[in-house]
């Protein structure tokens, strides 16, 4: 009760409106989630988690209007209500349910703000992936970038906390060392979501729907699609076909989803242990075996 009571203070500080009542509602891990009704009528969703660093909230808001600046068609982010140190308020959103409709909606409206772009590879401040610290150093090529900021961090957090077994390590390092060659071809900075599972979509009862709880920088379009498939998400066929009809892939997409997936396994790996520093080595061994494989295929 005290926390929602301290909720309520936070929200009528930021948006100058009485608050009526909280009700909590499902969240993630890191955060508090919280309905609140103000005096006007209005429902507003808010996050909070007390104790934050000063920039956790103000970042997640920054990336939040970053992606909703992607331009008409472009996916359709909640609107950013009030940020301050220790909670964000976004606008009230009525769940739906997932529909075929909503997934081609959502894979045409994604491939709009991959095309949308971003100025380089990175971001020009770090930010956040959950509750993890995340680099955000810019750089011209996406190879460099990805193996610098977001595998090697989690990487070596994970190994540290005894959370990835040395020979599962061992293999994604071999992935490291060899990453120009599973990249694919060279793409230009998409404009990226960056934590992009189906938890973090909102299937509103609108019909249109809302990417939330974002980690946006410029990063490979490919990333998004590989955690979209990562936890599954629903109807992931018709949204990938609808992606692919606007912003076509290039060949051998598929085979590249294991590499953009080390990022998510491994943060998960450094954030929950559990199986997924086992899960992000076996996706390392599937790649280098791959390769091997391709250029046996190519030396025959």
């Amino acid at each position: 009760m005290a926390r929602q009571a301290s909720i309520a203070q936070h929200v009528e500080e930021l948006l100058g409106t009485a608050v009526v009542a909280t009700n909590p509602v499902a969240g993630g891990d890191v955060c508090v989630a919280t309905r609140a009704r103000l005096g006007d009528g209005r429902s507003v969703f808010v996050k909070a988690r007390p104790g934050a660093p000063d920039d956790f909230f103000p970042t997640e808001a920054a990336h939040l209007e970053w992606l909703a600046s992607a331009g008409e068609g472009a996916a359709a982010i909640p609107v950013v209500l009030g940020v301050g140190q220790e909670c964000l308020v976004l606008e009230w959103l009525e769940a739906g349910r997932p529909t075929p409709e909503a997934a081609e909606q959502l894979g045409q409206a994604l491939a709009i703000t991959h095309r949308s772009g971003a100025a380089s590879f990175g971001g020009p401040a770090d930010g956040y992936i959950g509750a993890l610290p995340q680099p955000n150093e810019p750089a011209d090529r996406w190879p460099e970038f990805y193996a610098r900021n977001r595998v090697e961090p989690y990487l070596r957090t994970a190994f540290n906390r005894g959370r990835l077994r040395a020979d599962d390590a061992n293999a994604i390092c071999a992935v490291l060392d060899h990453i120009d060659d599973h990249a694919g071809p060279p793409e230009p900075p998409a404009r990226i979501h960056g934590d992009l599972w189906s938890g973090n979509i909102v299937w509103a009862l609108d019909g249109e729907p809302r990417l939330v709880d974002p980690a946006a920088h410029g990063g490979h379009r490919e990333t998004d699609l590989a955690m979209l498939a990562l936890f599954g998400t629903p109807h992931l066929d018709r949204l990938v076909a609808a992606y692919d009809e606007v912003f076509p892939l290039a060949d051998g997409w598929r085979d590249r989803v294991a590499l953009h997936q080390l990022h998510p396994l491994l943060t998960h790996a450094a954030a929950f242990g559990g199986g997924y520093g086992v899960r992000a080595g076996q996706a390392a061994r599937s790649l280098t075996a791959a390769l091997a494989t391709r250029d046996a295929a190519t030396e025959a």
